[in-house]
């Protein structure tokens, strides 16, 4: 059985162990839901195979509740870890930095702005890094965002990294810390890629759209009454729920 998931990736943030880089899955989506073959539990089998199945399950959702983490897996061989704060900007504190202008300058600043308000408000910490890897900061983001520390108390933060992958996969990788999930669990996640993050939406609708949707409706649930989202808001969402 072949699993795949969003939280697949090498290195916990806030791990002891060596952390490497933003480092895309090239040949695969941020997410792909589980699945059994009907070759895995059969009649002929009986229970101790469902049992088997079940445990399965159960150390694959062990694995799923980690933090997100850096480094995503790759499909077939590891990319190398990058570690370039050459690649950092030189201004301290900004919420979005692109090596790899995806945003116009105007889209930068209003999601800029529109983070930082979101923070104020909330504590939530949103951060969006557009690369082209191996052209990423990679670890030192890490420093410069002062996310994912061993021992630090704030794990309020969600990062999106934004990658095209040369066109093939996925654009939209999320690293959310353990502060955010209650409020959204993984299947956000999974339909908040699925929706904005394909190949299929790029294509027709632009890159830059796909990051502000995705921005948007993170800001939109986070800012709602309950502070709690499984489905993705809709377009078009007022200014006033996105604290503006």
């Amino acid at each position: 059985m072949k699993v795949s998931s969003l939280l697949s990736t090498a290195v916990l943030i806030g791990s002891s162990a060596d952390v490497s880089a933003f480092t895309p899955i090239a040949n695969s989506p941020s997410h792909t839901p589980l699945a059994f073959s009907n070759n895995n539990i059969n009649d002929d089998d009986g229970d101790m195979s469902r049992r088997s199945a079940l445990a399965t399950v159960a150390s694959i959702l062990t694995t799923a509740t980690a933090p997100l983490l850096l480094q995503p897996r790759p499909a077939s061989a590891r990319l190398e870890g990058v570690n370039n704060p050459s690649l950092l900007p030189a201004t301290p504190g900004l919420n979005v930095i692109q090596v790899e202008k995806f945003l116009t300058s105007g889209q930068e600043k209003r999601m800029n702005d529109l983070l930082e308000r979101l923070e104020k408000d909330t504590g939530y910490r949103v951060r969006v890094l557009c690369q082209a890897y191996p052209r990423t900061p990679g670890l030192a983001i890490r420093d410069y965002w002062d996310l994912g520390k061993e021992g630090a108390k704030d794990d309020k933060y969600v990062v999106l990294v934004v990658d095209q992958f040369g066109g093939k996969g996925n654009v939209l990788n999320f690293n959310v810390g353990d502060g955010v999930k209650f409020a959204l669990p993984n299947v956000f996640w999974t339909r908040l890629t699925s929706k904005y993050g394909t190949t299929f939406f790029v294509k027709e609708n632009g890159i830059d759209i796909a990051i502000t949707n995705a921005i948007e409706a993170i800001v939109t649930c986070l800012r709602s009454e309950d502070q709690y989202c499984v489905n993705v808001p809709d377009e078009g969402v007022s200014l006033r729920s996105l604290g503006m």
